[in-house]
């Protein structure tokens, strides 16, 4: 039957072309929805190896799936992100989360079919994960359906476990006033540029009574022109987080009371826009957790049991919440760096990240078959998540 190292030895066998194709990614960094050249390149690869890829899936143009089935059992995804940053590339390196899916489906296909495994395992291209969601618009078109359990891994400076992440709202604060001269009409005028500092108080003074698992961070985008007109439009932007699903709530409750606060006082018309789907909060997963941790050690790596972090969030959150999945992370340097800098984009095609990259590959390829071939262990996970 399939073991670690197996999986782990087929895997490396294929590096020098697994390698080529994250560096091509790398080079040709694309940001949500425009990722073209980077899912066909994941495509091309896949039909090269004999599998039939979907493209533009549920009317995604940049998403695609494939799936290697094998009679009846269950199913488990594994997830792909290859979307970039606008400034710095591929500072998040999701050119290895891609290059580690596609190497991960193809050891399950291959164990499957040397074991005759029954199940499938199918392969989910998701764009779009820095801004817009793209898992979410997925999910919204039924990409979890037939699926049992789902899962990916993500580079960083530290082979960690799946910790979870804040859920996420984007929204654009628009204010409309009315401009006038600074000083020879002043009287005249309301100032949209006041209503947007009012906000900004009011949620400074709202921090001493947030939870410290909540967050709410913003910038101004547009706060005038010049001087010595007072601005009759001003604008700002703010993410609120929580990794409490029932503060979330509590959270866009009080930012818009706050925001309408600051219309009353200043007499301007207030404009909120969801700037991107919400992310939900990310519901871990222990049986597999713990799973990924023994596996890369097993591998020759130094994974750390990590129990708190400051989380970010992602849209496989929503992922997620639907059924049993884990996001687990792999190191790509030897120390700390910055995630979505200049720096972390370096590692991400570094050979370090890249040796790191096909053990995470490996260990989330042996997971995904001890999912379709232990019952006690699937029934764990599914267990796991009914809990939560």
């Amino acid at each position: 039957m399939f073991t670690l190292n197996g999986i782990h030895q087929f895997i490396q066998n294929d590096r020098p072309e697994l390698e080529k194709l994250s560096t091509d990614l790398w080079e040709h960094p694309e940001t949500a929805f425009q990722e073209k050249y980077s899912a066909e390149r994941l495509a091309q690869f896949l039909e090269a190896r004999g599998f039939d890829v979907t493209r533009a899936w549920l009317d995604v143009p940049t998403a695609f799936t494939t799936s290697f089935h094998s009679g009846d059992g269950p199913a488990f995804g594994i997830a792909a992100e290859y979307d970039a940053l606008p400034a710095v590339g591929h500072g998040c390196g999701h050119n290895l989360i891609a290059t580690a899916a596609v190497a991960a489906t193809l050891a399950v296909r291959e164990a499957m079919k040397k074991y005759g495994i029954p199940g499938t395992v199918r392969l989910l291209g998701t764009p779009a994960e820095e801004d817009g969601g793209g898992k979410v618009v997925l999910l919204e078109r039924g990409a979890l359906e037939g699926l049992d359990a789902v899962m990916m891994v993500h580079p960083t400076w530290r082979t960690v476990p799946d910790t979870g992440t804040s859920a996420l709202r984007k929204y654009n604060v628009i204010f409309h006033g009315r401009e006038a001269h600074a000083a020879g009409s002043l009287d005249l005028a309301i100032n949209a540029l006041d209503a947007v500092m009012l906000l900004y108080a009011g949620i400074n003074a709202f921090r001493q009574q947030m939870p410290s698992f909540c967050r709410i961070h913003g910038i101004v985008d547009d706060g005038g022109n010049v001087p010595n007109v007072i601005p009759g439009r001003a604008s700002c932007c703010f993410y609120l987080r929580s990794t409490s699903e029932e503060w979330m709530e509590k959270l866009d409750a009080r930012f818009r009371a706050i925001a309408e606060g600051a219309a009353m006082m200043t007499g301007a018309k207030l404009e909120i826009v969801q700037s991107s789907k919400p992310y939900r909060s990310r519901k871990v997963n222990a049986p597999m957790n713990g799973q990924y941790l023994k596996n890369m050690a097993e591998l020759g790596d130094h994974p750390v049991p990590l129990t708190a972090v400051n989380m970010g969030s992602s849209d496989f959150g929503n992922f997620s919440q639907e059924l049993p999945g884990v996001h687990c992370y792999f190191a790509i340097t030897d120390h700390r760096i910055a995630g979505h800098s200049a720096e972390f984009a370096e590692a991400a095609r570094s050979s370090f990240g890249m040796e790191n990259a096909l053990r995470a590959a490996a260990a989330m390829a042996h997971i995904a078959l001890k999912f379709l071939t232990d019952e006690k262990f699937r029934a764990e996970v599914e267990a796991d998540f009914r809990r939560g």
